[in-house]
């Protein structure tokens, strides 16, 4: 299932994406008309807090199949052009974001992948899919961009084990991990050059697990106006998607909801001979198969 949260005539809803249509089915009036529990989740984070992925599929699969056999099935969708699309969830805590985990995009920066790069992104900095951001000349003056897969928590662990780490996925989604490339030279953490307004753009949907099997052997290509910029695979990332949560959770409790950006391939526009960095009305395609297209817009 594709998983989104959106804008639909004045109000924040969330939904899944309707099959072979650009829409969605709002999932607050389902629960409302066709669902059994009346404290049912008022938004995508309270469903994957409340249910395990399974369950909240599968629930999800029952209230659907109801509505399309109601008849009036229209009225509990959301066309995606009559949308806003949001962040599809609000990480309970910072997204949690991997520096340095692709060789090839180290070494274009100059860096190296001997220790673990670990930083966050503040939750304010979230915006959803076709969103146009500040383009921030007034602080720096090289804004640029990452492709990235976000891996999605779906069980509360701590000292998981790599082992067990799958099971505390409850999906993926694409994140753009936009950074002030000359704000994070200067700083000694990287948490405000990639914290400005509009910088973690994610979406457009969160993919259960079922649905992307193999998340470590898929393409991310990143495009600026349509100029192939980023052309890698995950199956790239140094520390994989279990090692990554195995490690992180040794120190931090990860809870459903949480987001973890896995790292960027080689590409950005820092590693350009000269640099490449986006300019006003730039726009920012992300594609991940299996996922889909995350377009973000710099004002002009």
């Amino acid at each position: 299932m594709k998983f989104l949260t959106f804008e639909y005539e004045g109000k924040t809803e969330y939904g899944v994406k309707v099959k072979r249509e650009e829409s969605a089915w709002i999932l607050p009036k389902l629960f409302k008309k066709f669902g059994e529990d009346a404290d049912y989740p008022k938004t995508l984070l309270e469903g994957i807090q409340k249910y395990n992925t399974l369950d909240f599929q599968e629930i999800v699969r029952k209230i659907v199949e109801k509505a399309e056999q109601a008849g009036d099935a229209g009225k509990y969708k959301a066309p995606f052009a009559d949308i806003k699309f949001e962040a599809p969830v609000t990480p309970p805590n910072n997204v949690i974001a991997l520096g340095r985990n692709y060789q090839k995009h180290a070494e274009e920066l100059n860096n190296s992948v001997d220790n673990l790069y670990v930083f966050t992104k503040a939750t304010t900095s979230l915006v959803g899919d076709e969103a146009t951001i500040p383009n921030h000349q007034d602080i720096t003056s090289s804004l640029d961009y990452e492709g990235e897969l976000g891996v999605v928590i779906g069980k509360r662990g701590e000292k998981i084990p790599s082992h067990m780490a799958l099971d505390h996925i409850y999906g993926y989604t694409i994140i753009n991990d936009i950074t002030a490339r000359d704000l994070q030279k200067q700083h000694a953490q990287a948490f405000l050059s990639k914290s400005l307004k509009g910088s973690c753009p994610m979406g457009p949907f969160i993919v259960t697990k079922d649905e992307l099997p193999a998340p470590e052997k898929t393409s991310i290509v990143t495009k600026v106006n349509d100029e192939i910029r980023q052309d890698g695979s995950t199956q790239d990332m140094v520390l994989k998607i279990d090692e990554l949560i195995a490690e992180i959770s040794k120190y931090v409790t990860l809870v459903p909801g949480d987001v973890i950006a896995t790292g960027t391939p080689a590409g950005v526009g820092a590693g350009m001979q000269p640099p490449q960095f986006l300019q006003p009305g730039d726009e920012v395609r992300i594609s991940i198969n299996g996922i889909g297209t995350l377009t973000t817009h710099i004002e002009e």
